[in-house]
């Protein structure tokens, strides 16, 4: 069986990346194909496959201001031939299933979230762009918002990365999908005995992430607060910061689950479509402190794996930090990696196996043909 995996862009490793490996390890003779390509930033891994990519890829400073490409995205990823392919697995947050496949090709999306500047954060990115911008982005995404609509068709069935996800797709595609929660290298992380005096946040520092809403918090207080991640709002934090809160920038990966593994707690103030960065955390055996609403209520069992603030202010985020040191002696970090590894990437390959299996052989039916037994 021909199997072509589409991704809309590797330009750093983060949750999306990891999917893909997820669908590697299933099919590994699979073909990616995706609109942009640093492979600095892929894992080793996928550094030893070949990647297919779009003409956006050869444009000047692609790697670095893609997103500025991001009007030409329908047209390159039509340009994808696809013809040949038995199943085709569209990765989406970015664009991604907007390829043309053919009658005969199955075609399951993997849905992160829907485009996110284009449906539910659209009036926080236009209120947040200045006057000029507005009046280019209005009918810029306008544009978007509709192409994208209209390749929801072309996919025949949607998979969601959480329930939270799922309902999007139920609002803005007006289509059901399964749900898989991503898998986690739950074995790349460990339980340290020794725990700092700090707290840590990890992730992008771009607006939805509410890194802004930590660094004020953890400013205020006094605590220690160490923040790991790169992005626009970097200048902006430091310059809010107090000097109990340390900004490493982007870290390699060892340094990264050393610091998981020796916080107080993880910090997690942004309302997520699933979120990996928590369950990374659990799986070293620490807690987390969330915010309670999208993928966070999925993944934190209050009380048990961390605790939840359910107002995005300082004062609610507080409160919940003085939770978390009342009751912080009972958090055992054994159970916390324990329910961690119920999101292992093993249970990932077995879900989507069934689902992709039982789609095969429908889209076989629907097609008159009965050999899909063999391909599968």
């Amino acid at each position: 069986m021909r199997v072509a995996v589409v991704h809309y862009w590797f330009i750093s490793q983060r949750g999306g990346e990891k999917v893909v490996e997820g669908f590697c390890d299933l099919y590994p003779d699979a073909d990616i194909f995706t609109l942009v390509l640093d492979r600095d930033a892929l894992s080793p891994r996928m550094a030893m496959r070949i990647i297919f990519t779009s003409f956006i890829d050869t444009l000047p400073l692609s790697k670095r201001w893609y997103k500025h490409y991001l009007p030409l995205m329908p047209l390159a990823l039509e340009q994808f031939d696809l013809r040949g392919y038995d199943l085709v697995i569209s990765s989406e947050s970015g664009p991604a299933k907007g390829v043309l496949t053919s009658p005969d090709t199955l075609h399951i999306c993997y849905c992160h979230t829907p485009m996110r500047y284009v449906w539910d954060m659209y009036h926080d990115y236009m209120s947040s762009s200045g006057r000029i911008k507005r009046f280019f982005m209005a009918p810029l995404l306008h544009y978007l918002r509709l192409w994208d609509r209209l390749s929801a068709d072309r996919v025949d069935h949607f998979v969601a990365n959480s329930a939270n996800v799922a309902r999007r797709i139920a609002k803005h595609y007006r289509r059901e999908a399964d749900v898989v929660y991503p898998p986690v290298a739950v074995e790349d992380f460990f339980i340290s005995e020794q725990h700092d005096d700090f707290y840590l946040m990890v992730g992008q520092l771009v607006g939805y992430k509410r890194a802004d809403l930590a660094v004020r918090a953890f400013t205020r207080s006094g605590k220690r607060l160490v923040v790991i991640g790169e992005g626009e709002q970097m200048r902006m934090l430091r310059e809010m910061a107090g000097k109990n809160v340390e900004f490493l920038g982007r870290q390699p990966f060892e340094v990264l689950r050393d610091h998981y593994s020796r916080c107080q707690a993880l910090v997690f103030p942004g309302e997520e479509d699933f979120g990996l960065v928590p369950l990374e955390a659990m799986a070293s055996g620490r807690p987390v402190i969330a915010f309670g609403k999208g993928g966070a209520l999925e993944t934190v069992v209050d009380g048990k794996t961390g605790v939840f603030f359910h107002e995005q202010t300082e004062d609610a985020l507080l409160e919940a930090v003085e939770r978390f040191e009342g009751m912080k002696s009972e958090f055992d970090p054994a159970e916390i990696r324990e329910y961690a590894c119920r999101f292992s990437p093993e249970r990932f390959r077995s879900e989507m196996s069934k689902i992709i299996e039982t789609q095969l052989r429908a889209h076989a039916r629907a097609m008159g043909r009965w050999d899909v037994q063999n391909q599968s």
